[in-house]
């Protein structure tokens, strides 16, 4: 049920995302738009409420709930900026809005991208391991929620290798291409 929950809460951003969008810029309502994108964090707090209650129900932690904590730092953590992007994209394409610039793929300037990327990450990161930790707690049968030290454990693997990557642009910009 989890796993359907959080597909169907991936779906609800989104549904929000555009509605919000829509309501701003095609049918020039911002206050209705702005409640309707207001909408992205409560399908966050629904998929948070239901991973709580199905384990304190006495379910066992799945890889599921991890999943869930992972999706729930993430989109605290890179929510606004997606949301931001999308803005600017519909702001261009539907209200004569400034074309959106792009990313530096290049030189000092991506390779501050790379590190904020890699901040928001830690981030998310923190938010998603702080989520598991209140559950283990919360639920207090180590057993059940054996899982989650397990998602945490790997999850910073993932963000150390990231950290390499992500700095590795400061000490060796990636350069222009030749005729750019």
């Amino acid at each position: 049920m989890i796993g359907w929950l959080i597909i169907g809460c991936e779906i609800a951003f989104w549904v929000f995302v555009l509605a919000g969008l829509s309501t701003r810029y095609l049918f020039k309502n911002k206050r209705l738009g702005g409640l309707l994108l207001l909408g992205t964090p409560i399908a966050d707090l629904v998929l948070l409420a239901a991973t709580a209650i199905d384990l304190k129900q006495g379910a066992n932690a799945t890889a599921y709930h991890g999943i869930a904590a992972i999706y729930l730092g993430a989109t605290v953590a890179f929510g606004h900026s997606i949301i931001k992007w999308a803005d600017q994209q519909f702001a261009y394409r539907f209200a004569g809005g400034q074309k959106p610039q792009k990313k530096a793929k290049e030189g000092a300037e991506h390779a501050r991208l790379e590190r904020h990327g890699w901040y928001k990450h830690l981030l998310a990161w923190s938010i998603g391991s702080l989520i598991l930790v209140v559950m283990m707690i919360w639920i207090g049968d180590r057993s059940r929620t054996a899982i989650f030290e397990l998602f945490i454990t790997r999850w910073a693997w993932v963000l150390g290798i990231d950290f390499l990557i992500s700095f590795s642009y400061t000490l060796w910009p990636r350069k222009a291409k030749a005729g750019s």
